[in-house]
């Protein structure tokens, strides 16, 4: 795979080997976040397949490189620091819960494999293929990418020959499907607190944000505070559920309310929205004669579908192609579509907000020039702590640590006990931990933080520069019509409306 050491290695095919890799015994990739990643046998064989390759030509953030030039990432080094980081947090809670929670190799090896493989169905140009372009060609699409991970994963194992226990495989794929609407019913799930530590739908804190935002604000040029370590070195299983130290409650917090910012500055960017409009325009016009949408039925011609789809679509001689070639190369001109406005659904609106579409725009426009649906884009963004209008910290537990003297040796010494008996540790005399889980309302914590967890913000965009001025008087029409008042912060630049080249 190129990044592997040079070394070359006979590996042994026991399965305590293979769920504990060493430095001296495994091959690794050097990561620009995590550092050093040693690779089981196992791992290798999905790795050393072009269906995992493939990955390589999936950006992680599909088009915001041409906003933020850094952030030409891809899904697979992100795949290979969920690996990484599933291994360390399970190897955590076996090292000191192991005996307690019955933690073996095998539920090790299951949690990193998934891990590795939670995105190998993704759809190209990150999310836009699935939330975008299907549900325009494919109106009332079911399909998620989660879903089809799990089917190509039974295709690489099929198509290679793929050595994995049948258990594990099940486990892999129920894994991957954790967080999504396709999940396995959870009460009947053994352990079930290894299914969210890739993917979790109970609560949202898991290894894939980890990796995610670390990797995103660094490839953006962007400061990120949030230690993930921090959670990991100190998480706990309490009742088949990972719970978090009470004094660590700010520190959950960080991490959605970074991961909204990363939304807010990068992947909601005016400019990243206005591109991404016009690749799926292009996709749309071009699926008739490309049938792009009829890759999603088969595995086996799945992964054939990458990133590279825009760049067949911009060199592909065709006349059925021109329309969605004229869109791309105005995209690589910086004759985007213009964005015009923006306003944040009032907060008393939010419950009964439903989408807004062009059809509403232009039937807001007064007198004069007449425009059409197609001069106009609409993109209605939500950025939330992913649980809509919810806190997601109320679905998290946490415990309370308490601070023993140490010359208390009675108590030193049962607590050392305990420990011992459990995982053979090392002794940190001043924590011992309580077995009471609890939720914790943000008011008791602190008052700055936010009481709603959720924004709407309507963005309208001009197709063709001349009609910028038209359409954002249309839009503020709009606005009067449906709230009373302009809830946009400001009116668009009169210098904007007078423009009739869209350049940047």
């Amino acid at each position: 795979m190129g990044a592997y050491s040079e070394e070359t290695l006979t590996f042994p095919q026991n399965n305590e080997l293979a769920t504990s890799p060493t430095p001296r015994l495994s091959k690794h990739v050097r990561d620009n976040v995590h550092g050093n990643i040693y690779l089981d046998p196992l791992a290798l064989r999905f790795i050393d397949t072009e269906q995992f390759q493939r990955l390589r030509d999936l950006k992680q953030l599909g088009v915001t490189h041409m906003v933020y030039p850094g952030a030409t990432h891809t899904r697979f080094e992100h795949s290979l620091g969920v690996y990484r980081l599933a291994g360390e947090a399970v190897q955590q809670l076996k090292t000191y819960q192991g005996l307690e929670l019955g933690i073996e190799n095998f539920d090790i090896q299951t949690v990193k494999i998934a891990g590795l493989l939670h995105d190998v169905g993704h759809g190209p140009i990150s999310h836009l293929f699935e939330r975008g372009f299907l549900p325009r060609v494919i109106p009332g699409s079911t399909w998620s990418h989660e879903l089809m991970s799990a089917n190509l994963v039974d295709y690489t194992v099929d198509e290679h020959n793929i050595d994995i226990d049948p258990e594990m495989l099940r486990r892999v794929k129920e894994m991957i499907l954790a967080s999504s609407e396709f999940a396995q019913t959870k009460n009947t799930r053994e352990k079930r607190f290894l299914y969210d530590i890739v993917a979790n739908g109970r609560n949202g804190i898991d290894v894939d944000k980890f990796d995610y935002i670390i990797r995103d604000c660094r490839a953006c040029g962007l400061g990120c505070s949030f230690e993930f370590q921090r959670l990991m070195e100190t998480m706990r299983v309490m009742g088949d559920e990972i719970c978090y130290r009470a004094k660590d409650y700010l520190t959950v917090h960080k991490l959605f309310s970074t991961r909204a910012d990363l939304y807010r500055t990068v992947y909601m960017h005016p400019k990243v929205k206005a591109i991404e409009l016009m690749i799926v325009d292009a996709m749309v016009k071009a699926n008739d004669y490309l049938q792009i949408s009829s890759y999603i039925q088969d595995p086996s011609e799945y992964w054939k579908l990458d990133d590279t789809i825009i760049k067949t679509i911009e060199t592909a001689p065709n006349a059925e192609l021109k329309e969605s070639r004229d869109l791309i190369q105005r995209i690589r001109r910086r004759n985007l579509y213009q964005f015009c406005n923006e306003y944040a659904v009032p907060k008393d609106k939010m419950e009964n907000f439903r989408d807004v579409t062009a059809q509403d725009i232009v039937c807001s426009q007064k007198n004069g020039v007449l425009l059409k649906e197609e001069d106009i884009a609409v993109c209605n963004v939500r950025i939330d702590l992913t649980r809509g209008r919810h806190n997601p910290l109320e679905s998290i537990k946490f415990f309370k640590v308490l601070d023993l003297p140490c010359h208390n040796i009675i108590v030193v010494i049962v607590w050392f006990l305990n420990r011992l008996l459990l995982a053979c540790c090392a002794i940190v005399c001043q924590d011992y931990e309580s077995n009471d889980k609890f939720p914790i309302s943000d008011d008791r914590i602190s008052h700055l933080l936010p009481s709603y967890c959720q924004d709407m913000i309507v963005r309208v965009y001009a197709k063709k520069p001349e009609l910028v001025g038209i359409v954002s008087e249309a839009f503020e029409s709009f606005q009067l019509n449906t709230y009373g008042i302009k809830a946009q912060v400001h009116a668009t630049p009169e210098k904007k409306k007078r423009r009739t080249s869209g350049r940047h």
